[in-house]
C-alpha cells in the first residue's frame, strides 16, 4: 500500500489528536441522544404516500365535496342485545356524546343516521372526523380512548388508519426494545468468544450503539421536514447495530494483531488496512440503499436515507473514534480477559478451505444447485401493502377492523372513486350532465363492476335530460340540495364504483388503469384502495430496475478499482444475486406455506429492502476477506496460496461478524409487527447463506477455477507482467 495513501494519513491524525477526537464524539453523541429520544414522537404512517391520483381525488373530495381530511370509527358490538334494542341505542347515544368534544373532531356520524350502510345483525359503527392530517391525530386519539366505556353489555373499539398507524408507532417501539434485550447479549456472548476479553467485547458495542443514537438523532430533524415512516424507528437500529459491530468487530481484532508493533503503529496500520476495508464496505452499503431514492414512494426514500446515515456515521465512527479509543487503550485493550481464544481454530479453517479448492468443480456445482433449490419458491411469492393484519393479533385496532370488514364486506368498503371534471358545469350544461349519466352507463356495463353509485341514483331514476332540467329551477335545485353535495360540485362529479372482483387484485388493478383516461369531453381521475394499490404497485415495478441497475453499476466499478480486477467484482455480485433469490425463496416458504405458521403474504417492501440492505452487508465480508487475499497476491504473486492464506486468516472474524449480524437482525424474529419480523428474518437467512454456502464454499471454488485470471483488469501493468501465466 502507498505511503501517501489517505487512510495512512488518517491513521496518524487519529493518533495525534485522539483525545480531540473522542471529546467530540462524545459530546456530539450525548447532544444527539437528548433528539433520538424524541424522534418516536414525529414519526407517522405507514409510509405508503406518493404523488398521485388517489391523493389527487382525495384532495378533490376535501376540497369540493367537504370529506374530512380523516376520520376513525367506533366498532360495537354486543351479544346481548340487537343494534334496535335501546340498550344498544342508548350505548351507542351516550358514547358518542362523550366523544363529540374532543380535539379538532369536526363531527360524529351515528350508526343510525344510515343504517342500511352502517348496522349489520349485532354489529353497527361510528365514524368521527377531524378537520387534521391524517398523521397529527396522536392526542385526539388518546382522548378518544380516554373517553370509551370500559365495560357493559355494548363493546366499542376504535380503529380506523391513524388508529392503525399509531398502535404500529407504539408496538415498533416495543419490538426495538425486545429485539436489543436479545441481540445486543448475543452478539456480547459472541464478541467474547472472539477475543477473549470484556473490554476489546464491550468496543464493538459501544461503536454500535453510538453509531444509532447519533443518527436517530439526526433524523429527528429530517423528521421535522418530511413524513417519515414508523418502519425507520427499526430500520436503522437494526443496520446501525449490526454494521457498527460488525466494522469495529473487524479494526478491533486488526489492532490486537498489530499491536506488538507498538501502540502507535498498531493504530496507523489498523485505520490502513481494516478502514480502508470499512470504508469501501460501507459506501457498497450506502450504494444499495440509495437505489431505493428512485422510487417516489415515503417509505422507500426515509428509509433509505435513513440507513444512508447510519452507513455514514458508522464508518465515521470506525475509523475515527474507535481508533482513538483503541490509541489511548494500548495494551489494555486486552484487559479483563475471561479466558483465552482457542487458536487451533486456524487449522480447522485452513483443511475446510484447502478441502474446497481441492475439489473446486465439485464444490461449485454443489453450492449453486443448493441456491438453486432454495430459488424455486420465489415464483409463488405474494405482496401486499401492510395494513392492519400487520399489527400484533391483540391490538384492539385490529381486531375492530377486521370485524369491521369481515361484517360490512370487503367489497362495500373499497369503491372505486371515479372524479369526472367537465369543461362546463353539470348544472348549467346538458351535454356535460348527459356524458356524465352515460359514463355510468358504460361503467355498469363493464364486468368488473357490481354496481355505481351516482347522482342518477338518488333523483328517481331521472335520466340526464330530465335531471338537467329540474335543476334549471330554483325550487328543483333546493330539493335535489341535500342528493347533490355529495355527487356534483360545479364541474366536478364523482361515482362510486363498486367492484366484483377482488379490489386489490390484478384484475381490479388493471381496470383502474385503463379507466382513467378522456371520457367524451370528461377527464377521469380514479381513486379508492384499488387506485392506491396499483399506483404503489406500480411505481415500484416501473423504478426498482433503474434502482437495481445504478446499485449494480456503481458497486462493479467500486470494487473494480478497490482490486484493480474484473472478475471479482463480477463474481460478488452474481454471488450476492442468486444468494439473496435464494433468501427470498425461503421467506416464501416460512411465511407463505403454512408450514410453519398462519399463512401470511410478504410485505411488498421487503424484497426491496431485504436487497437495499444486503446487498451492501454482503459486500462487507467481501471487500474485507479479498482485501486480506489481495495484500498476500501482491507480495507473493502466487493466487492459489493467497486464497489460502486470506480466507484462513479472516475466517474466523468474518464467522463472528456474520454471527453478530444473523442474532441482531434475526432478533427481530421475535417482535410481533409482521413487516419488521420479515424483514429480519429475510436479512438474517441472506447473511447466513452469504457467510456458509457463498464465503466458504463459492468464492474458494471460483478462485481456484479462475487462478491469475481473479487479477485480470484491462491495460493493467501487473497484467503485463503477468501476461506469461495468464495467457
Amino acid at each position: 500500500m502507498k505511503k501517501s495513501s489517505p487512510f495512512l494519513i488518517l491513521g496518524r491524525i487519529t493518533y495525534r489528536f485522539r483525545i480531540i477526537i473522542i471529546a467530540f464524539w462524545i459530546l456530539t453523541t450525548i447532544l444527539l441522544g437528548f433528539y433520538a429520544v424524541k424522534l418516536p414522537s414525529i414519526l407517522n404512517g405507514s409510509g405508503f404516500e406518493m404523488d398521485g391520483s388517489f391523493s389527487k381525488v382525495e384532495n378533490t373530495l376535501q376540497d369540493k365535496f367537504n370529506q374530512p381530511k380523516s376520520s376513525v370509527m367506533l366498532v360495537f358490538d354486543s351479544k346481548k342485545y340487537n343494534t334496535d334494542d335501546d340498550k344498544y341505542k342508548q350505548y351507542v347515544d351516550h358514547t358518542l356524546k362523550s366523544v363529540r368534544d374532543v380535539e379538532d373532531a369536526v363531527g360524529v356520524q351515528s350508526p343510525y343516521d344510515a343504517p342500511d350502510k352502517m348496522i349489520k345483525d349485532h354489529v353497527a359503527f361510528a365514524s368521527i372526523r377531524f378537520d387534521k392530517s391524517f398523521n397529527d391525530l396522536k392526542e385526539s386519539i388518546e382522548q378518544i380512548r380516554e373517553k370509551l366505556p370500559k365495560d357493559g353489555d355494548v363493546s366499542v373499539s376504535l380503529t380506523g388508519g391513524p388508529v392503525i398507524a399509531e398502535d404500529m408507532n407504539t408496538a415498533s417501539q416495543q419490538d426495538l426494545a425486545r429485539a436489543e434485550a436479545i441481540g445486543i447479549p448475543a452478539a456480547l456472548i459472541i464478541l467474547l468468544l472472539a477475543f477473549g476479553g470484556l473490554v476489546a467485547a464491550g468496543l464493538p458495542i459501544i461503536i454500535g450503539l453510538i453509531s444509532v443514537a447519533s443518527s436517530l438523532g439526526l433524523l429527528y430533524f429530517y423528521g421535522l421536514e418530511a413524513n417519515v415512516s414508523i418502519f425507520l424507528l427499526n430500520v436503522v437500529p437494526m443496520i446501525g447495530l449490526a454494521l457498527g459491530i460488525d466494522f469495529a468487530l473487524l479494526l478491533v481484532n486488526r489492532f490486537r494483531e498489530e499491536l506488538a508493533q507498538g501502540v502507535e503503529k498498531a493504530t496507523v496500520i489498523s485505520v490502513q488496512t481494516a478502514g480502508r476495508s470499512i470504508a469501501f464496505s460501507g459506501l457498497c452499503v450506502f450504494l444499495g440503499l440509495s437505489g431505493m431514492l428512485l422510487i417516489d414512494i415515503d417509505i422507500f426514500k426515509t428509509v433509505a436515507i435513513g440507513g444512508m446515515v447510519v452507513v455514514v456515521l458508522s464508518v465515521l465512527n470506525a475509523v475515527t473514534f474507535l481508533p482513538a479509543l483503541l490509541a489511548v487503550l494500548g495494551a489494555r485493550v486486552n484487559a479483563l480477559r475471561i479466558f483465552r481464544p482457542r487458536e487451533n481454530q486456524r487449522s480447522v479453517w485452513h483443511s475446510f478451505a484447502s478441502f474446497v479448492m481441492k475439489r473446486p468443480v465439485m464444490m461449485t456445482l454443489f453450492a449453486a444447485l443448493l441456491l438453486g433449490f432454495s430459488v424455486t419458491p420465489v415464483q409463488d411469492m405474494k405482496l401486499s401493502i401492510p395494513e392492519a393484519e400487520a399489527l400484533p393479533p391483540d391490538y384492539e385496532s385490529r381486531t375492530a377492523f377486521e370485524k369491521f370488514e369481515k361484517t360490512f364486506g370487503e367489497d362495500e368498503l373499497y369503491p372505486v372513486l371515479i372524479v369526472a371534471e367537465s369543461e362546463k358545469s353539470y348544472l348549467q350544461d346538458k351535454n356535460a350532465m348527459k356524458s356524465l349519466d352515460q359514463l355510468v352507463k358504460d361503467l355498469q356495463d363493464e364486468k368488473e363492476v357490481a354496481k355505481t353509485e351516482s347522482i342518477f341514483d338518488y333523483t328517481n331514476q331521472l335520466n340526464s335530460t330530465e335531471l338537467f332540467q329540474v335543476l334549471q329551477t330554483e325550487q328543483g335545485k333546493q330539493r335535489l340540495s341535500p342528493v347533490l353535495e355529495p355527487f356534483i360540485n360545479d364541474q366536478t362529479a364523482v361515482i362510486r364504483t363498486y367492484l366484483s372482483v377482488d379490489v386489490t387484485g390484478d384484475t381490479a388493478k388493471q381496470f383502474v388503469k385503463e379507466w382513467e383516461k378522456k371520457y367524451e369531453g370528461l377527464s377521469l381521475t380514479i381513486g379508492g384502495t384499488t387506485k392506491f394499490n396499483q399506483e404503489i404497485f406500480d411505481e415500484i415495478i416501473e423504478k426498482a430496475p433503474y434502482g437495481l441497475a445504478v446499485v449494480l453499476a456503481a458497486t462493479f466499478f467500486i470494487l473494480m478499482i478497490a482490486f484493480r480486477s474484473v472478475f471479482i467484482p463480477l463474481k460478488a455480485i452474481l454471488m450476492n444475486m442468486l444468494s439473496l433469490a435464494a433468501t427470498f425463496g425461503i421467506l416464501v416458504w416460512i411465511f407463505q406455506s403454512g408450514t410453519i405458521m398462519e399463512p401470511v403474504e410478504i410485505g411488498l417492501m421487503i424484497p426491496v429492502f431485504t436487497f437495499g440492505i444486503v446487498f451492501g452487508l454482503s459486500m462487507d465480508y467481501e471487500v474485507f476477506l479479498i482485501s486480506r487475499i489481495q495484500e498476500i497476491y501482491e507480495e507473493t504473486a502466487d493466487n492459489d496460496k493467497a486464497t489460502l492464506h486470506g480466507l484462513t486468516s479472516t475466517s474466523k472474524i468474518i464467522t463472528s461478524a456474520a454471527a453478530i449480524m444473523i442474532v441482531i437482525t434475526g432478533s427481530f424474529a421475535f417482535t410481533d409487527v409482521m413487516p419488521v419480523k420479515q424483514i429480519g428474518i429475510a436479512i438474517a437467512l441472506a447473511i447466513f447463506i452469504d457467510a456458509t454456502i457463498v464465503r466458504m464454499i463459492l468464492v474458494p471454488s471460483l478462485m481456484k477455477l479462475l487462478g491469475h485470471w481473479n487479477w485480470w483488469l484491462p491495460y493493467s501493468k501487473r497484467n503485463i507482467k503477468q501476461r506469461g501465466t495468464l495467457l
